[in-house]
């Protein structure tokens, strides 16, 4: 089964727990803290593999989740990291986000994308020791690692590609001329999914080429098999347009070519700049006016015509010889360049400043992941804790930013899960969860 498109969930571990400790040994009493930090959580990261063909293997499973971190343990000792889970996906997979932004393009084999970030391990007691702290008494959680969906999608690597209408004889051709044995019967829409074929030129020569399914009249709008499969001409390096010259077939050669062009055209201006031939098929039961219209239609776009027969043979070794070079040709000149999504950056206060301040009717709420993060990785029912994230969020600004909004003492103050007594300059009093 040939899967191009699939959602997965995947979840980075959450970071190991500091410790709190403090140092015991003999004739040393006050030996201070010795809380090790916990270990990062694992990572999920997406690698793209020659070996793999199809994304079926994640329709079978759609969550994955890294490891957790190990916690800290006294005598600073550090937790171990969680374990990476590598997911290995085809060649040519892009990467997008649940709102279809595009995260990754893995194009090359061996090119990687860290999808779900593990979280950060909770530091231990000892990174809270400071001259005016000597005997801090907590420690942080570890940070919840990142989670989201994204959606896979394949667009196949194939140095040719062959598009034409239903029934022009695209998979009789990618049989002969390759081992693949797409199926093939007298009707449309033989080919429901894409078939990739390997080519041998010559001894030193060869190229990879796709049976694209047939297109029709309105496949860039979702028609016939639509765009689920003109995407996968994206990648081709040479496209070859099949006609059908014979008597029987339903559309004229130049209608037929003109449709196709126009679609691709629609889809993606920018594949008309591919290198492009014609081949004008069923050679054995040629239609001579037909060869001639064809032959017409494409030298009125500067494009080469080979009459061919895929069910004899006849004149396709010419035109393999020609796609060899024409690839040949391209890969010295560096290949194809696919245009892709750029991510525009915008100035944001909240990631800027890690928190933004909203007045409610029940109070103000601090958003922000920054902010949020402090309060979930610290026990606050720990007067110590409490004090360090008081200090810390008066550092980052929120204090001055809740007295901006208007904020007054005894004011309601919602952090994540917390609520808080608003008391600037002092310790705040919890209030409730």
């Amino acid at each position: 089964m040939f899967i191009d498109e699939v959602e997965i969930h995947v979840q980075g571990g959450e970071g190991g727990r500091g410790c709190a400790s403090f140092h015991r040994e003999k004739f040393r009493p006050l030996g201070g803290p010795d809380g090790g930090d916990g270990g990062r959580g694992g990572s999920v990261v997406l690698r793209a593999s020659g070996s793999v063909n199809t994304l079926v293997e994640y329709t079978r499973q759609r969550h994955f989740r890294a490891g957790r971190g190990g916690s800290g343990a006294g005598n600073n000792c550090h937790g171990a990291d969680g374990k990476d889970i590598v997911l290995q996906v085809p060649v040519g997979t892009q990467v997008r986000d649940e709102n279809g932004v595009l995260l990754a393009d893995l194009a090359h084999d061996g090119k990687e994308a860290l999808v779900a970030e593990g979280g950060r391990g909770g530091r231990g007691n000892a990174a809270f020791a400071t001259p005016a702290r000597r005997s801090p008494d907590f420690a942080e959680k570890g940070e919840l690692g990142r989670e989201r969906w994204i959606r896979l999608e394949l667009k196949l690597l194939a140095d040719v590609g062959l598009v034409g209408f239903p029934n022009v004889g695209k998979s009789t051709l990618i049989s002969r001329i390759s081992a693949a044995r797409p199926r093939i019967a007298d009707y449309p829409f033989t080919t429901l999914e894409p078939v990739l074929g390997v080519v041998r030129v010559d001894e030193e020569r060869s190229f990879v080429i796709s049976d694209l399914p047939g297109l029709i009249e309105g496949a860039h709008e979702g028609r016939g098999l639509g765009t689920r499969f003109l995407r996968h001409v994206e990648r081709t390096v040479v496209l070859v347009h099949m006609l059908d010259v014979s008597p029987g077939a339903e559309a004229s050669p130049a209608h037929a070519l003109e449709v196709i062009v126009e679609e691709l055209a629609a889809y993606g201006p920018h594949l008309m700049e591919r290198p492009q031939v014609v081949a004008a098929n069923k050679l054995d039961a040629v239609d001579k006016r037909r060869l001639q219209e064809a032959r017409e239609a494409a030298a009125s776009r500067g494009w080469e015509l080979f009459p061919i027969s895929a069910v004899s043979g006849e004149g396709v070794q010419a035109l393999v010889w020609r796609l060899g070079d024409m690839v040949e040709g391209a890969r010295g000149e560096g290949g194809i360049e696919i245009p892709e999504e750029r991510t525009v950056y915008t100035y944001d206060p909240q990631r800027e400043r890690g928190f933004r301040v909203v007045r409610e009717e029940e109070g103000f709420y601090v958003l922000g992941q920054r902010v949020e993060g402090l309060v979930y990785r610290l026990d606050i029912a720990n007067p110590q804790a409490l004090s360090y994230v008081q200090g810390a969020l008066k550092k980052m600004g929120v204090e001055e930013e809740l007295l901006a909004l208007g904020a007054r003492e005894g004011d309601a103050v919602i952090i994540g899960d917390y609520v808080f007594d608003f008391f600037p300059e002092t310790q705040p009093g919890r209030s409730g969860e």
